[in-house]
């Protein structure tokens, strides 16, 4: 049975399987922003729908928190325009976007739109 956590040590909410990790998808937060830049299912676990179920776990914990997200993982993108009923979460003001861009090349040290993973 997949369980999702949010690990906020780690900045990611992660998916188990029968207590082992399966997958996570990192986040960011800034300014009531959440960025999503990666998802990640180790492969022996793909193809059993977990990676939807921790987009779905990570958005409904960033609706209940009152923030907008900025889909920077194309996992994330198409599983939002697959179930329209999360679109009102996306960030439309291109300065809380870019600012949450901004914090992730601060922390990280890499720009988010020159990582081949996003």
């Amino acid at each position: 049975m997949a369980e999702v956590t949010k690990n906020t040590d780690e900045n990611r909410f992660e998916i188990h399987v029968d207590g082992e990790l399966a997958g996570w998808l990192d986040y960011m937060v800034d300014e009531g922003v959440v960025a999503l830049p990666h998802t990640t299912v180790e492969d022996r676990f793909s193809g059993q729908g977990l990676a939807g179920e921790l987009v779905r776990a990570g958005l409904d914990d960033i609706r209940t928190q009152g923030y907008r997200v900025d889909p920077q993982c194309p996992y994330v993108q198409g599983w939002i325009e697959k179930n329209p009923t999360y679109a009102d979460l996306v960030a439309t003001d291109d300065a809380d976007v870019e600012d949450v861009a901004d914090d992730m090349e601060d922390v990280t040290g890499v720009d988010p739109s020159s990582d081949p993973r996003i």
